[in-house]
């Protein structure tokens, strides 16, 4: 239940503009932890020195507890208050103390997974962002940095396993079947990377050798019966560990490095010094109940996770403002290494796809905000898209400017002069500029305005010499009507159609002001222009190309990412006219599509992700007023004439031999993403042997990766092999969670008209849980992206997740929060579904004790 102390009836605006200093350091802290599933108490030592000028109360942060004790420097202390969840202590006028505070709290009643929590008998910790409150009292900000000792002792039945940051140092048995480890981290850390975890878990145990020749202990600790599953990321994390040093010059600065896997978790993961908590997601595999993507969802959270160990835990950030300063900067790091390990164009791609899926939308509506906020009422609802994504965007940005060796010396100057301080994405842009030479004055706009720019292109031409005229707009959002144009990297190639070889080669422009002309050179007639190759920037590009262009494009463009671009939209531009009434034709598309897959030798993963149609909330972000139903309609109409026109085609790439599961090589997966597009493209056609034919590939396939594919074709239609299929997949894996969560998922994604009323059934089945956050987003968060469903005319979809907003908020605001912004979202919709989502954000305003999650989310969506 979410604590009273925790739930402000008018939340409180934290503003980037007040910041202070600490007025009082924590350099040392002891915790002596004595553990228990319903009850542990905690003991805290706090040696605390006063930075402010005068004498000043100690203001230690709380949530939810009451302090059974509290001593300074040895003695009992009764000057001391509460103010709301705070503990206020005054020190007279003490320059330094040693500060002692009991507490006792119950880690089984804490739902919200933030704090200390029991999950299955296991007792973990997730303090970030504010979470270490919840466990004793504490300034609680990430400019306050501690060395921490740690002493747990606990029921070694019931926790044989006791681990904390850093190393330990030292254990032994205590009274009545009790035992007790000592663990000691030795590096300075803020108390949101704080960790502990206490329980029955295995482990899959290996090293890594540094640069230097340090010999590091790895571990994974696991569930028994789970660590049969942990190879993978194992391998991810020595990767990782080798490849930072490579790539960053940075080596791990322990003797040990532990990883373990926690069901319930809100997160993905959370890179505490030493001892990484994941999500059971991102670290168990296996070809029977793991995807390819799968896979690479481990391999590349485990190198985010274990990037933080500099980007993140060395340097650290100053507030909360400054998110982005580690997670852009290790996104930024751990699609680098992705793109390393696999294709650096289909990462490309997956990354970009993804950004204009959850990050675009976010910028044009209620909630866009600078990936550097100015303000905010509670911190969980900043770890977003534009923190993330975004903000691994504008450090890209910064790469492609100054090239690798100079990108290279800007951060080995941010880790020299940051090393073990909270510092500030000022203090990162300067260590740029001055370690790479540059001036990046004009380029700080992407951290203080939210919104995508948007380039509005133009080619002219004189005396056959080509020019091509850029005009950029920011648009305006929510407190900021007002925009400058954005400093940017523009990568630009032209090319001559007729085969006379003219061209302007690959050439990086920078864009600094509203308006610019760039010189293409001479051309006999007009150019294919291929522009913002690579993605160099997180725009939006208006440019009116004819369609044999892009279609040329598609089969000529030298760079991979941009004959992507070219044939997506091709689709795009069809599908938008056909919405829009407009006669579209489609043999373009087909023809290009046809290419695509005669491409002699093209890399099959490639293939896959060109020819695959954009999705139906990407279409309907071109459009003034979103038609859901329309797109729909017209997104399966030209699913359909493809599979049709190629179906040949689609037949031959079924026919080709299966590559093994077990085999996880850049060829492999991408032969198994082509298939598994050929029969979405051949389901489409409404062929009558395609049920039998998807069935029989669900039926044979040794991994996880050829059977969803199936099975998600599957659970579109209405067939009889659709049934007998998701009842042969949940009792096969009804035991596996993870597994199951794909089960609920597919459907939830169904195409069907009855999917609303589906996902209602689905969240009553015995299976279905509000109390594990990977259960409520397999099935309710799946359900916010199947667009039609979702918008369903009557409001159905609406008020399905208004019910879950209101249900689960009680019980974990986090989630919960998460659900609303597809409500949001209601200005681009018709004046009736605007309506009923408004309503349902009215509605869950009205709840009596709202979370500030929540409160937040709804009143800025309702505001738009």
């Amino acid at each position: 239940m979410t604590d009273a102390s925790s739930t402000p009836a008018i939340p409180v605006t934290i503003h980037r503009g007040d910041y202070r200093p600490p007025e009082w350091q924590v350099p040392d802290i002891a915790l002596d932890f004595a553990l228990g599933i319903d009850e542990t108490r905690v003991g805290a030592t706090l040696v605390v020195e006063r930075h402010a000028d005068a004498p000043v109360p100690l203001t230690l942060r709380g949530d939810g507890l009451a302090p059974a004790a509290v001593r300074v420097d040895g003695e009992a202390w009764n000057d001391w208050r509460m103010d709301g969840p705070d503990l206020i202590v005054d020190l007279g006028d003490r320059t330094a103390a040693t500060v002692e505070v009991d507490t006792v709290i119950n880690p089984a009643s804490n739902t919200q997974l933030m704090g200390l929590y029991a999950s299955n008998n296991m007792l973990c910790t997730q303090c970030e962002a504010e979470g270490f409150r919840r466990i004793t009292f504490h300034p609680d900000r990430p400019d306050v940095l501690s060395r921490y000792r740690v002493r747990m002792e606990g029921d070694k039945t019931l926790f044989p396993i006791l681990l904390s940051n850093g190393n330990c140092i030292e254990q032994g048995e205590g009274a009545g079947g009790d035992h007790w480890a000592l663990w000691e981290d030795p590096w300075p850390k803020p108390s949101y990377l704080f960790a502990l975890v206490a329980g029955d878990l295995v482990v899959n145990k290996d090293s890594f050798t540094t640069t230097s020749g340090r010999k590091v202990e790895l571990g994974i600790w696991v569930r028994d019966g789970d660590v049969e599953r942990t190879g993978h990321a194992m391998q991810a994390l020595k990767d990782s560990m080798a490849w930072d040093e490579r790539v960053y010059g940075r080596e791990y600065d322990l003797d040990l490095f532990n990883i373990v896997a926690v069901s319930d978790f809100n997160m993905g993961a959370m890179e505490n010094k030493g001892l990484n908590v994941f999500n059971t997601r991102y670290i168990l595999a296996d070809p029977d109940t793991a995807t390819d993507v799968d896979y690479d969802g481990v391999e590349g959270v485990v190198a985010h996770e274990y990037f933080h160990n500099w980007s993140g835990n060395r340097v650290t950030c100053r507030d909360w403002f400054q998110l982005s300063l580690k997670e852009g900067f290790t996104v930024f790091r751990d699609q680098s290494f992705s793109a390393d390990m696999g294709s650096p164009p289909v990462k490309r791609i997956e990354d970009v796809r993804l950004l204009r899926a959850a990050q675009f939308p976010e910028d044009a509506g209620p909630l866009a905000h600078p990936i550097r906020p100015d303000s905010f009422q509670e911190i969980s609802n900043f770890y977003t898209a534009t923190i993330y994504n975004k903000g691994a965007e504008i450090i890209r940005m910064m790469a492609t400017l100054l090239g690798p060796e100079r990108f290279r010396k800007g951060t080995d100057l941010y880790f020299e002069r940051h090393d073990g301080e909270a510092a500030t994405c000022e203090d990162f842009v300067r260590a740029i500029e001055d370690g790479g030479d540059i001036d990046l004055q004009p380029f700080r706009r992407w951290y203080e305005q939210a919104g995508t720019p948007r380039l509005k292109l133009s080619l002219a031409e004189e005396d056959g010499r080509w020019s091509l005229d850029v005009v950029q707009l920011v648009p305006p959002t929510p407190a900021q009507p007002e925009k400058q144009p954005m400093m940017m990297p523009l990568r630009l190639a032209a090319f001559a159609m007729d085969g006379s070889g003219d061209a302007l080669p690959d050439t990086l422009f920078t864009l600094t002001g509203a308006t610019q002309r760039i010189a293409l050179g001479k051309f006999a007639a007009r150019p294919a222009l291929s522009v913002n190759r690579g993605f160099s920037a997180p725009v939006i590009v208006d440019f009116e190309r004819a369609p044999g262009e892009l279609a040329w494009l598609a089969a000529h463009d030298d760079d991979p990412f941009a004959r992507y671009e070219a044939l997506q939209q091709l689709m795009l531009d069809t599908l938008v006219a056909a919405v829009s009434g407009e006669k579209a034709d489609r043999r373009a598309v087909i023809e290009a599509v046809a290419q695509t897959l005669a491409g002699a030798g093209a890399d099959p993963a490639f293939v896959a992700e060109a020819v695959v149609l954009p999705s139906e909330a990407f279409i309907g972000d071109q459009m003034v007023t979103v038609d859901p139903d329309a797109i729909r309609r017209e997104r399966l109409a030209l699913q359909a004439a493809i599979g049709a026109a190629l179906e040949g085609e689609w037949r031959v790439v079924l026919s080709g031999a299966v590559p093994p599961a077990t085999d996880l090589s850049r060829a492999a997966k991408g032969e198994r993403r082509l298939r598994g597009v050929a029969l979405a493209y051949l389901a489409a056609t409404g062929l009558a042997d395609v049920p039998a034919l998807a069935f029989r590939i669900f039926s044979d396939a040794d991994g996880m990766t050829e059977r969803q594919a199936a099975l998600a074709t599957l659970a579109h239609g209405d067939s009889d092999e659709r049934a007998h299929a998701l009842d042969i997949f949940y009792q096969r894996y009804r035991d596996n969670p993870l597994v199951l969560d794909k089960w609920f998922q597919v459907q939830a994604w169904s195409l069907r008209p009855d999917t609303v009323d589906a996902v209602g059934q689905l969240a009553q089945h015995p299976d279905f849980t509000l109390t594990n956050p990977n259960r409520v987003r397999s099935l309710y968060g799946a359900f916010t992206g199947n667009q039609a469903a979702f918008h369903q005319a009557d409001g159905a979809g609406y008020r399905l997740i208004a019910d879950l907003v209101i249900a689960l908020d009680p019980r974990n605001p986090q989630t919960a929060a998460k659900m609303i912004p597809p409500l949001g979202r209601w200005k681009r919709f018709d004046e009736a579904r605007a309506a009923m989502m408004r309503a349902e954000l009215e509605r869950i305003l009205a709840q009596p004790g709202l979370s500030r999650d929540v409160t937040e989310q709804a009143s800025k969506s309702l505001s738009g």
